[in-house]
């Protein structure tokens, strides 16, 4: 296992005012009791509301925080004990944070990189070129970091945590503001490193569709503790979302209110297109397009997924 995480918890102190002279002392919970793994070569989305906790986990993974309780193993490392070792074998990319040198060129923060992971020359340089041409980077090799884009800054942060080719690449909202074009390349290039070079990948984020194009397992934190651990169409079944069958008609019909096993929720074009709500554990859509046939002449159909921020949002109601 490239991580293993077992009854991990991490408590900071809160002191709030209560009344003129005194304060009162809190412990609360960020991470209370998470137990999970990830394989070799897995890309896991690790997602959640504000302050559920995911951020905290990061740390603790990458050695920047000592957990209170519970033990983790990154790597087969101590990510405190050994953070020098477990360096060498992560890459991390938090999305406000940069590892980047504000007032140098670009490349010169690749070379200043290269020589802290003691990279042979040949090694970092072709693994550079490999990152540039696929991520785009080559016109602002030469720009000072300060003077950079958002997207253009992004994708220099993907390249320095990949150059020494490490086993985790650890992603803490790495798509944070960037625009469409941006998020697509790096979404293609992160795909690609994985399917290429086996990467194993954890990503935290609130830009979903990274989840949906990347992520082939989620995890849900909630105030701290695990909420669900299996894939999308997994959450998607416990949570009850519906996928909706859009059907567009030879001839207007009337509302088809009564096909067995889904709910109309609209018809347009005066009965020309209906749409109508099915949940996948219930019925299939072969099965809804079968019986609607069955009554009317079809033209055309799709079938449209769920929503995956109001899956969530539907996991974390009560």
């Amino acid at each position: 296992m490239i991580v293993e995480a077992s009854d991990l918890r991490r408590d900071f102190v809160v002191r709030r005012k209560a009344g003129r002279l005194r304060r009162t002392r809190d412990v609360v919970a960020a991470v209370d009791g998470i137990s999970f793994s990830i394989g070799a070569g897995e890309c896991v989305g690790y997602i959640g509301a504000n302050g559920a906790g995911k951020s905290t986990t990061i740390k603790m993974l990458t050695g920047i925080l000592v957990p209170t309780s519970g033990t983790v193993r990154v790597c087969g490392l101590d990510p405190v004990r050994q953070r020098t070792s477990l360096a060498r074998r992560i890459g991390v990319v938090f999305g406000q944070r940069s590892q980047l040198w504000w007032d140098l060129p670009l490349r010169e923060s690749f070379r200043l990189l290269a020589a802290i992971h003691r990279l042979p020359a040949l090694q970092w340089r072709d693994r550079l070129d490999e990152c540039v041409a696929l991520l785009e980077t080559g016109p602002f090799l030469e720009t000072p970091v300060r003077q950079l884009s958002l997207g253009q800054r992004m994708r220099g942060e993907v390249t320095a945590a990949l150059l020494h080719s490490p086993e985790l690449l650890v992603l803490d909202e790495p798509t944070i503001g960037l625009d469409l074009l941006s998020k697509e390349r790096l979404r293609a290039f992160l795909a690609r490193e994985r399917r290429e070079r086996g990467t194993t990948i954890l990503l935290t984020t609130h830009d979903l569709p990274d989840i949906e194009r990347l992520c082939d397992r989620i995890l849900v934190v909630d105030h701290g503790r695990m909420a669900f651990d299996g894939t999308l169409p997994g959450l998607i079944e416990r949570v009850g979302a519906e996928r909706v069958l859009i059907i567009d008609l030879m001839e207007p019909e009337p509302a088809l209110f009564d096909v067995p096993g889904t709910t109309l929720l609209q018809v347009e074009a005066g009965g020309l297109r209906q749409h109508l709500a099915f949940r996948p554990e219930q019925t299939t859509a072969a099965e809804v397009v079968a019986a609607v046939s069955a009554r009317v002449a079809l033209r055309d159909l799709a079938v449209t997924e769920p929503d995956i921020e109001d899956v969530v949002r539907r996991l974390y109601q009560p």
